[in-house]
């Protein structure tokens, strides 16, 4: 596993937090870029709780990343620590990757091993589901970004780029497709669609930043 770069201090996080309150729109896409940089370590501890669980541990922390994107986004520092509050996102885009997963199943028993965690134990679809606790409030933010998110991919991304995130993150029928599964649909490799996939994500999330100006 690649290595990540060391967590923020404590100062030199809410540094970075209060940053995103400028109205710079440079020193907020910069303040979002480190804290999401100094925080893949976070993702990588969460994915590997899961990576018995027949993913691929790239596609896993891929997954997990949107999930620390989407808090940095969305965190307001009123409500606790950003650890914290990230880290409930990043398992939530983890555990919607591997329900969708199981739903393309004709039988599913709530009861069934689905994998095991970093210490071993078998992990059962009733365990993912009792682990999952979504404020409402976050439910409803989540649905207004994604209203807010075609018209954006619209504008920027290509054919093939919106394409591969739709995929990606199951925006066309709820089931997300892993890297190397589009690979094969589209015939490169999966480190290309990789590459492809981070342009977009580029693109969309410095779109974005130009609306919060």
């Amino acid at each position: 596993m690649k290595t990540f770069q060391k967590p923020l201090s404590s100062e030199e996080e809410a540094c970075y937090i209060r940053a995103l309150q400028e109205e710079n729109s440079d020193k907020v896409r910069e303040a979002r870029q480190i804290l999401i940089e100094r925080n893949l370590r976070l993702v990588a501890h969460i994915a590997k709780k899961y990576m018995n669980t027949d993913e691929d541990m790239e596609d896993l922390i891929s997954i997990g990343t949107i999930g620390l994107i989407k808090a940095v986004q969305t965190f307001d520092a009123g409500k606790g620590k950003l650890v914290t509050y990230a880290a409930r996102c990043i398992e939530n885009e983890l555990l919607m990757r591997l329900r969708a997963k199981r739903k393309s199943s004709k039988e599913v028993s709530l009861y069934e091993p689905i994998g095991m965690d970093k210490e071993g134990n078998e992990i059962s679809l009733l365990d993912i589901i009792e682990q999952e606790q979504i404020d409402i409030v976050e439910r409803m933010e989540q649905e207004t970004n994604l209203g807010k998110l075609v018209p954006v991919m619209n504008k920027v991304l290509n054919s093939r780029e919106k394409e591969i995130i739709l995929l990606r993150y199951g925006l066309v029928n709820g089931v997300e497709v892993t890297q190397r599964e589009i690979g094969k649909q589209y015939g490169i490799s999966r480190s290309y669609v990789s590459r492809i996939e981070k342009r977009a994500l580029e693109k969309m999330r410095d779109e974005f930043d130009q609306n919060t100006k």
